[in-house]
């Protein structure tokens, strides 16, 4: 069963470092100082660890950007607060090297390892999606328990294995959480049979809090309790019409052409997911806000989290405040520049609301 740690009652507040080139001042505009590099994301980092951030995601890529893994390794030892929520595709590894080097990267966090489930499709293949969706509970499942310590006897579509565990183990000699995000049917399913935290996108507070009860009622079915997050773009300024500039300024030298292509690079880019965030800016006023604070210009040049928290400090954390009380319990934000906005956020949001501490078991 998902288990939550002694900070349950305060949000875990991560941010978000850029290893899949997605980091801009202008969105659609690649700028080479922003580009994905070992010293840009390290900093990126190391910035948000120094604003007192719980955890940072790395996300997983092919075409764009670095390896997460490699990433993980080396920023492991440059860190020493900071929790490294770390992207992996299912599938992309074989699980047994999977779960060794899990364990070394834990070993090397000294146990502030999380893991992000990914399963989208691999570089090169297109799998249909329940398919998809039933190697990835696999995996999931497989790995859980060699990193649990138990002995595997598994016998299914896509593995077929039977072995013990690897020598090395993590700090806790646990699995670490499993984060999972996932829209459709089989993906909502696989993260109420496996998932630690499951993750949703920018919505409206309604529609957060009607994807909580959704996915409660499946975990129930299954005997299980998750934790909820959300992954959302924010842009913080110390007044709204100055966040609202900010935003505009974001977008000034986007064309729709650019946009359309950025958004088909992502190997998600016509999942349910995808769908419900291009719903969202259908729904939006003519300046791009679906409701209070909740701007969907974002999505406009970028496949999946499309949209952003857009206001002053009180506003921001009123919005956060709100998906909390939809059941949200850990935030992965993140903003443009990510190290600039990462600032912003740790000046004028961290401080105003108690948050998880990053040493939890």
């Amino acid at each position: 069963m998902g288990k939550m740690g002694k900070d349950e009652a305060k949000p875990e507040i991560a941010w978000f470092s850029a290893l899949c080139d997605d980091d801009y001042e202008y969105l659609g505009v690649p700028d080479p100082s922003l580009a994905s590099s070992w010293e840009h994301c390290r900093d990126i980092v190391l910035k948000a660890e120094e604003e007192g951030f719980d955890n940072i995601l790395l996300p997983s890529g092919y075409a764009l950007g670095i390896d997460g893994g490699a990433f993980a390794g080396g920023i492991a030892t440059h860190t020493r607060r900071i929790r490294l929520l770390l992207a992996l595709r299912m599938g992309e590894m074989w699980l047994p090297q999977v779960a060794r080097q899990v364990a070394t990267l834990d070993q090397m966090a000294g146990g502030r390892l999380d893991i992000n489930i990914i399963s989208s499709d691999l570089p090169g293949e297109s799998l249909e999606s329940e398919s998809r969706y039933a190697r990835t509970r696999e995996c999931m499942e497989v790995l859980r328990l060699l990193l649990d310590r138990k002995p595997v006897d598994h016998h299914g579509e896509f593995l077929d294995l039977v072995l013990d565990p690897p020598r090395v183990q993590t700090v806790s000699g646990r699995c670490p959480p499993f984060y999972f995000g996932g829209f459709s049917e089989a993906a909502k399913e696989t993260a109420a049979a496996q998932a630690d935290v499951f993750l949703t996108w920018p919505d409206t507070v309604e529609g957060v809090a009607g994807t909580v009860a959704d996915m409660r009622s499946r975990a129930q079915r299954h005997q299980r309790t998750l934790r909820y997050g959300l992954r959302s773009h924010v842009i913080v300024r110390e007044t709204e019409s100055e966040a609202r500039k900010a935003a505009e300024h974001l977008v000034s030298r986007l064309d729709a052409e650019t946009g359309q292509a950025i958004r088909n690079r992502s190997l998600d880019s016509v999942s349910v997911g995808v769908s419900r965030q291009s719903e969202l800016r259908e729904q939006s006023d003519a300046e791009g806000y679906v409701e209070d604070c909740l701007w969907t210009g974002i999505g406009r040049a970028r496949s999946g989290a499309g949209a952003a928290i857009v206001g002053d400090p009180d506003q921001v954390v009123a919005k956060l405040e709100a998906y909390r009380a939809a059941g949200i319990g850990a935030f992965i934000l993140s903003g443009y520049p990510h190290i600039e906005e990462c600032g912003r956020v740790g000046k004028h949001v961290l401080p105003r609301m108690a948050h998880a501490s990053p040493t939890r078991p």
